[in-house]
């Protein structure tokens, strides 16, 4: 693209009376408008802007992993998200309200850009007119309720891309596992006899141990270093299923100063604190989904709990602060103890009231909903899996 873009401009210019009807006259005229590549934002031919677009319920490390791979592939990212009704109508109910999953996906680091309502459909209007160049999506299968590949429009038109999807996690996986966590209410129908689609699964969506690995760390990790003069700041604790409430404390302990550290509980801690069934999502596991948060520039994985004070003195740290809502501990143990005694420790507002037992909460409270969305969710894909088996047969794949 040159560095100044020229294009045509239709100018219509329409006369109206005093009553408001159009006179049966106008004029149509062609301008022709010589701009600056730089104020044709994402257009200038140094940037390649990048679409991604999706549910992005539970915001979880898959999902994050994608729009890294995605950003990689250009230079800027912008990331549409559909509504709740869009997300109902295709998927089932979403756990989190469309206001809640913009604000998580607009936490993730690699993305610079957030499209609000965006179309379930992606379209090459849609791509036009956001100045992206292509649209990104792993190499799972994605349909609308009929069954349509959501992304057929821009993969005709040579404007689709696919990235490796992340094994070992997904929504539907997510979401299966806080139902386990409470018992399944008792049937007054007839025993159900399983048939063989009871023991079919998604390879999309089944659960599957995460298998960790150095690389896949270091790709989530930020490479910078806290600066001399730097003030550094520790927070600790579960991080377990990452949402609104995590993001919103994240975003205020980085305020507290220049470079933020993370420290994750190991399982067995917050098992003993929380109860049975915690953590949710396994130390890796969350590792992953905390390294991709905007503001966190380290981690430290199973952190001590309670806090140590060769911790604090390992990281320099000048400020340890909690968040004043958390989720309830078993045992009256003081994990802060030592930062209290130095004088460090600090509660502070997030303004968000929510916790990961609030979420598990509202999946208890729409139990046979999930239940079904999960079922449905898994049958879409396997019929996908059937056709695409198929179609690759009779083309002789």
């Amino acid at each position: 693209m040159p560095s100044r873009a020229s294009f045509f401009r239709a100018k219509i210019s329409n006369r109206r009376e005093r009553g408001g009807a159009p006179c049966p006259k106008f004029r149509l005229t062609f301008v022709k408008c010589s701009v600056p590549a730089s104020l044709l934002s994402g257009m200038s031919e140094n940037v390649t802007r990048v679409w991604c677009d999706g549910c992005y319920d539970i915001m979880h490390f898959g999902h994050a992993n994608q729009l890294r791979q995605a950003k990689a592939m250009g230079d800027y990212l912008v990331v549409g998200v559909h509504n709740d009704e869009d997300v109902a109508t295709n998927k089932g109910p979403p756990l989190f309200t469309e206001e809640e999953r913009y604000k998580m996906v607009r936490s993730v680091k690699w993305v610079d850009e957030v499209v609000e309502n965006a179309p379930y459909v992606t379209t090459i209007q849609t791509l036009d007119e956001n100045n992206c160049a292509f649209c990104v999506h792993g190499d799972d299968i994605t349909t609308t309720a009929s069954g349509d590949d959501t992304y057929h429009i821009v993969k005709s038109q040579g404007r689709y891309k696919e990235c490796k999807r992340t094994q070992g996690v997904s929504t539907t996986d997510l979401v299966g596992r806080m139902l386990l966590m409470m018992p399944a209410p008792r049937s007054s129908s007839t025993e159900h006899l399983p048939s063989q689609e009871d023991f079919m699964e998604s390879p999309y969506t089944k659960s599957c141990n995460l298998l960790q690995t150095s690389n896949k760390i270091t790709s989530f990790s930020s490479p910078s270093e806290p600066k001399k003069g730097d003030k550094i700041v520790y927070t600790a604790g579960a991080f377990d299923v990452l949402h609104p409430g995590h993001v919103d404390f994240l975003e205020a302990a980085k305020k507290e100063g220049d470079f933020l550290i993370v420290g994750l509980y190991n399982d067995a801690d917050i098992t003993s604190f929380m109860g049975r069934g915690y953590p949710i999502q396994t130390l890796q596991e969350r590792v992953l989904s905390v390294l991709a948060n905007r503001n966190v520039d380290e981690v430290v994985i199973g952190a001590p709990y309670p806090l140590t004070a060769e911790l604090l003195d390992h990281f320099k740290v000048h400020k340890v602060v909690h968040g004043t809502v958390s989720e309830p501990a078993s045992h009256a143990e003081n994990p802060f103890q030592v930062a209290e005694e130095r004088g460090i420790f600090q509660y502070i507002e997030s303004g968000n009231t929510l916790t990961t037992k609030d979420i598990v909460q509202r999946i208890i409270l729409n139990r046979a909903r999930f239940e079904e969305r999960n079922r449905k969710k898994q049958q879409k894909e396997i019929n996908g899996i059937k056709m695409r088996e198929e179609g690759a047969k009779q083309n002789g794949v």
